[in-house]
This record gives structure tokens, sequence and C-alpha cells, in this order.
């Protein structure tokens, strides 16, 4: 291989892995959002699910551009490691509604992190793929950053109600 289509496997292969924890978290966002109908705090995170899934297509789109493939193997372990995720973190396991949110949030704060990061790396090297010319990451990282803070009032309130007395 050149280098050149090292360059681009590497890109694919980042792209594949942010794919699979995208999966997971647009499954966290649905689910998350679901348990908040009707509090606060689905004013809070408004659209959170349907930002996660159009970002969840941008990955999509972004790995055809560069000429990338998904890999199966890894989208099958997004899938599985959010259903485990959801099974560890459910209220019947908990125990409270609270405590599960905190960890719903938590979880999904990580995820967006990892996207903030992924949106800042390609901006870093933009000038090295021109198939990204078109592609708004700054408006992306602002997105992410304005998701995380959303998900950190979520996070903070469950944490107030699960680890306070009323």
């Amino acid at each position: 291989m050149t280098s050149t289509e090292d360059t681009i496997k590497n890109l694919g292969t980042y792209l594949n892995d942010h794919l699979a924890g995208a999966h997971s978290g647009a499954e966290m966002a649905r689910t998350l959002h679901d348990d908040v109908q009707g509090d606060a705090d689905a004013a809070t995170l408004g659209t959170l699910g349907t930002e996660i899934a159009e970002d969840l297509e941008t990955l999509r789109e972004l790995l055809k551009l560069i000429g990338g493939s998904t890999q199966a193997v890894k989208q099958a372990v997004g899938w599985v490691a959010e259903k485990a995720q959801r099974v560890g973190i459910s209220q019947a396991r908990t125990g409270s509604s609270h405590l599960t949110r905190l960890l719903q949030a938590e979880s999904l704060c990580l995820g967006v992190e990892g996207k903030l990061a992924l949106w800042q790396a390609l901006i870093e090297v933009r000038s090295a793929f021109p198939q990204l010319d078109d592609v708004d990451l700054p408006a992306l990282v602002e997105r992410a950053r304005d998701q995380r803070m959303r998900l950190e009032n979520v996070r903070l309130a469950a944490a107030r109600q699960a680890f306070t007395t009323p």
C-alpha cells in the first residue's frame, strides 16, 4: 500500500470506531429521551436524540467521502455494547430512576466528548483530505459542545435527586 492508501485506511478505521460508538450513542439518547418525557429534563435535552442520529449519518457520509466502508463487526460490537449498557444501568438494577438517569447521562457525556474529539481531530487534518472541504466541522464542534452542556445539566440534576434527601 502507498502512504496515501495507508492514511486513508487509518482514517477509515478511526471513523468506523466512532461510527460504532455513534450507533450506541443514538440508542442511548433515544432511551434517555423516552425516560425523561414529562420531566423538566425533556426540555433541556430537546432534540438531542435527533441530533445524535444526524451526527451518525454525517459519520457515514464522511466514510463514503474518503472512500471507506463500514466495518460490520465494529457496528455489531457497538450495538451489543449499548444493549449491555442498557441492562447494566436499568432502574431494575440500580433501584433508582434518578441513579439510572445519572448513569445514562454520564454514558452519553462520554460519547459526546469522544465525538467532539473526532470533529476537532478532523479539523486538524482537513488540509490533507479535500473530501472534507464541504463538511462544516466547526458547526459540528459547536453542536457537540452544546449537546455536552445540555447533558451536563441533566446529569447534575439527576445527581442531586439521587444523592440528596428531599
